[in-house]
């Protein structure tokens, strides 16, 4: 599918625009004891950090290069991972700026006894990422070139989520002058 920006603005820079396929990442495990928490669960840390680390792909073939975690935005737990499930995850770039980028991942889990078991969304993540260069300073990003009607809501939602981060830091930094 062809991206649904026009060629003129696929350049920030020297770098063309890509499009959410170009970075999009799967990864799966299986979940052990060992991150069960109290109640035998899957321990949200664990599932965070698996999250994370997707994102983080995603972040990386997106940019080219380095890319270091600045925000979770938010991350919603939706159902119980249970030790033994196989836990997936899915991620790709929502938003794209200057040097950030918001990176939307999916979790889900299914039972790793019966594949005729549908996967379960058991989670939701938005992370922002800041590609960094060899100094630890931010460098430029791609813009994001959207392909679909999807990765068009993603884009403007994710807009939203970086307005209202914005704002809020704005109406916490002005409350400390006072």
């Amino acid at each position: 599918m062809r991206p649904m920006i026009e060629r003129d603005e696929h350049r920030r820079g020297e770098q063309a625009a890509r499009p959410p396929s170009y970075s999009r990442v799967g990864l799966g495990i299986m979940a052990h004891s060992s991150e069960a928490n109290l109640l035998g669960n899957v321990h949200g840390g664990d599932i965070m950090k698996l999250a994370d680390s997707t994102a983080g792909a995603v972040a990386h073939r997106h940019s080219g290069g380095p890319a270091v975690t600045a925000a979770m935005d938010e991350m919603t737990f939706l159902a119980p991972v249970h030790v033994g499930d196989i836990i997936k995850t899915y991620a790709q770039v929502n938003w794209a700026g200057t040097s950030s980028m918001e990176i939307g991942v999916r979790v889900e889990a299914q039972p790793w006894g019966d594949a005729a078991d549908s996967p379960v969304h058991v989670a939701s993540a938005y992370f922002v990422f800041v590609a960094i260069d060899g100094d630890g300073r931010p460098r430029p990003v791609p813009p994001l070139a959207t392909e679909s009607p999807d990765d068009v809501r993603r884009q403007r939602e994710a807009e939203i989520r970086r307005s209202h981060r914005l704002a809020r830091k704005a109406e916490i930094d002005q409350g400390r002058e006072v």
